[in-house]
């Protein structure tokens, strides 16, 4: 008789632990009584009738994220895969509708995805999309939420995570964006070169004019070296006709031994006969008779002229 009620005392207890069931944190679970809704239970230990309640299935609270590759073309004809990035969660107040109303969640959702994106992105160029694609997220949010709100999901955030144009733009970018580069940067090189250059000039306009200046203070000076030479040999009864004949002679022999010197200069022949100065001399005073003759007579030339 005892053996008889073992196998009954065995299946009560089945029974009666069936009972009680788990539901994790962030988790809700569907009751159903004899395939009728009958209630949800929240996170912690829960009670069913055993053989007339059952779990018809359980739906999770935390924040999902969905995936979608969207395939479209810009205004400017260029084919481009955009991946959106959909954050979504079931709202808890809403559990019956996300579980009774919806059957494939993901797919609705990617239907909406890909029918936002494909009315957005053709009225882009492909430079717009890449600026504008918080438009994009914000647009297949605002679609997806008033959609989906009424099936019991609530989405958080849409994200245009990538963009992805054909193999061949985007090597055509590269090749446009190198080129710019390189445009960008002959500019500042022939920039940097012009500013050498000018640079380069006025350094030497200044070289030139130091020089010049230079050129003119050493001529006063000699200037005045001769005329104060000249002074002093007039004092000592010489005349200036022979005061000049001396002290360029005495400048011809003092070039010559400067020549001299100076070990690497080329052959020069000059004349250094005593009477070479007095020569040059005569030749520099009839130079310049000469010369003050020839002005004399433009000068009376063009006064004719005039009258």
């Amino acid at each position: 008789m005892n053996l008889f009620f073992i196998p009954i005392i065995l299946i009560g207890l089945i029974i009666l632990i069936s009972a009680f069931f788990i539901v994790k944190q962030q988790t809700a679970a569907i009751i159903e009584r004899f395939g009728r809704f009958n209630s949800i239970r929240h996170s912690g230990l829960q009670i069913k009738i055993p053989l007339v309640d059952r779990i018809a299935g359980k739906l999770s609270l935390k924040i999902q994220q969905l995936d979608v590759l969207v395939e479209t073309k810009t205004l400017d004809d260029v084919f481009v895969r955009l991946k959106v990035s959909v954050q979504y969660k079931v709202i808890r107040e809403k559990v019956y509708d996300a579980f009774y109303k919806l059957d494939y969640p993901h797919d609705q959702i990617t239907s909406y995805v890909f029918d936002v994106v494909r009315a957005e992105v053709p009225k882009m160029k492909l430079d717009d999309v890449f600026v504008k694609k918080d438009d994009i997220a914000i647009a297949v949010k605002t679609e997806l939420n008033d959609a989906m709100v009424e099936y019991g999901y609530d989405i958080i955030k849409t994200l245009v995570t990538d963009i992805d144009p054909d193999a061949q733009v985007k090597e055509a970018m590269n090749r446009i964006n190198a080129a710019e580069r390189e445009k960008i940067a002959a500019q500042y090189e022939g920039d940097a070169a012009r500013i050498l250059i000018v640079e380069k000039a006025k350094a030497e306009a200044e070289s030139k004019r130091l020089q010049g200046q230079g050129i003119a203070d050493q001529r006063r000076e000699i200037a005045r070296g001769l005329e104060e030479s000249v002074e002093v040999l007039n004092k000592v009864g010489i005349n200036s006709q022979e005061a000049s004949a001396l002290i360029v002679v005495t400048q011809h022999y003092d070039t010559l031994q400067s020549i001299g010197e100076e070990t690497n200069s080329n052959l020069i022949l000059l004349p250094n006969s005593p009477q070479a100065g007095s020569n040059m001399l005569n030749d520099m005073v009839a130079s310049f008779a000469a010369s003050n003759q020839i002005g004399e007579a433009m000068k009376k030339s063009k006064e004719k002229k005039s009258d």
